[in-house]
C-alpha cells in the first residue's frame, strides 16, 4: 500500500520497570495520528499502575506516585487507544518494548491488542548506519529535533515522528513508495537495498 494512503499511529509508554514479565507496568501513553505529515489526533494520559513506581524509575521519567494517584487505571483507556489505533501503521522508537508492555496491559483486561503493521524508528536508525547513537534523544539532537521532556511519553513520541517523516522524506528519494518497502528497510542494511531498488525498480 502506498504510504502517503496510510495513517500512522506514533506512540509511546512510559513504564514502572524495564519488563512486563517482571511486573512491570504502564504509568504514561501518549499517541499522536498523522497522514503526510498532517497531524489527525493526539492523546495523552498518565496511568495508575496499581503498583508503587520506585524512586529509581521516578528518577529517569520523572512521573511520581503521587501523580498517577487519581489518574485513570488501563482499562478506562482502552476504548480510546483502540479507536485511535484503528486501521494505522504503529510507528515507535524501540517498538518491540512499548508493544510488549501494551499487549500485557490488555490481555490483564481480558482483551487482545489490535493486530497492527508496525515500523520501528529504532530499527530504521540502526539499518541506516547513519547515527552516533540510536537512543531517542541522541538521533533527534543530531537531526536538530527539540528533544525537550525527553522520556515522557508525549514528547518522545513526538521526537520519534518527527524522526520517522525525516526517514520517509529520505527514503522516498531512493523510491520507497510503499509500506511493503518500507518495512524492507527496518530489516535490512539501507546500502544493499538502494541498490537492489535501483536495479529491480520496485
Amino acid at each position: 500500500m502506498e504510504l502517503t494512503e496510510l495513517k500512522f499511529a506514533c506512540l509511546d509508554t512510559e513504564t514502572t520497570g524495564l519488563s512486563p514479565a517482571e511486573g512491570g507496568k504502564v504509568c504514561e501513553v501518549a499517541v499522536s495520528v498523522s497522514q503526510n505529515g498532517r497531524i489527525l489526533q493526539e492523546f495523552s494520559t498518565l496511568i495508575n499502575p496499581q503498583i508503587p513506581i520506585s524512586p529509581a524509575v521516578v528518577a529517569i521519567h520523572g512521573i511520581t506516585n503521587q501523580m498517577v494517584a487519581s489518574a485513570p487505571v488501563f482499562a478506562d483507556i482502552i476504548p480510546q487507544l483502540t479507536g485511535m489505533l484503528d486501521g494505522c501503521v504503529i510507528v515507535a522508537h524501540n517498538a518491540d518494548f512499548d508493544l510488549s508492555f501494551l499487549r500485557a496491559e490488555f490481555e490483564a483486561c481480558g482483551m487482545r491488542f489490535p493486530p497492527c503493521s508496525v515500523i520501528d524508528t529504532l530499527k530504521l536508525a540502526r539499518k541506516s548506519g547513519r547515527f552516533a547513537c540510536n537512543r531517542l534523544g541522541s538521533i533527534a539532537q543530531q537531526l536538530g529535533i527539540n528533544c525537550e521532556g525527553w522520556h515522557r511519553a508525549m514528547a518522545d513520541t513526538k521526537m520519534a515522528e518527527q524522526i520517522f517523516y525525516y526517514f520517509l522524506t529520505t527514503l522516498h528519494k531512493h523510491g520507497v513508495h510503499t509500506l511493503e518497502q518500507l518495512d524492507r528497510f527496518q530489516q535490512k542494511r539501507w546500502p544493499d537495498l538502494i541498490g537492489c531498488l535501483k536495479e529491480s525498480n520496485v
